[in-house]
């Protein structure tokens, strides 16, 4: 059995610590040089590209789920093809000292598994769910150019 040290950690922990502080650098350079200017649509709670007029309950579009379903099955997806890529090379290594095909079958696996994931990608374009349509497009339009019209009459409130 190895010996235990610490300093095996030193990389993941250096990774930690140049993480949190690119993510504090980050906060500070928006916060010192940034615009601050807030106006009403700014304030707005963001909600997913939809604008949060009406109640809590209010029905989304079928598309807006089919959307986060198949993020989440791209998502998983590279969940798995990352272990594979880091384990495939002991699994040739493995391959060439004991005969048994263990790279080519986990190679074959992983062929299998991206190839299913290719026909749903394919069959999710194929049902249109990429295409928001014209439809959306020009409800899209219209509700900006709604919103646009109360900013201008909220500014000229103000003015006078």
């Amino acid at each position: 059995m190895s010996q235990f040290s610490l300093m095996d950690y030193a990389p993941i922990g250096i990774m930690f610590l140049v993480a949190i502080g690119f993510a504090v650098s980050q906060l500070l350079v928006t916060q010192l040089i940034g615009p601050r200017k807030r106006t009403a649509t700014k304030l707005m709670p963001y909600e997913c590209g939809k604008d949060p007029i009406g109640g809590a309950r209010d029905r989304f579009s079928i598309k807006f789920y089919t959307v986060a379903v198949i993020f989440l099955l791209f998502d998983i997806e590279v969940l798995f093809m990352v272990p594979f890529a880091v384990a495939f090379k002991s699994l040739i290594l493995q391959e060439n000292l004991t005969g048994i095909a263990f790279g080519t079958i986990a190679l074959v696996e992983i062929l299998i598994f991206i190839g299913t994931l290719i026909v749903g990608y394919i069959y999710v374009w194929k049902k249109g769910t990429f295409d928001w349509g014209l439809q959306a497009r020009a409800e899209a339009r219209a509700e900006a150019k709604a919103m646009a019209k109360e900013r201008r009459a909220a500014e000229m409130k103000i003015a006078a």
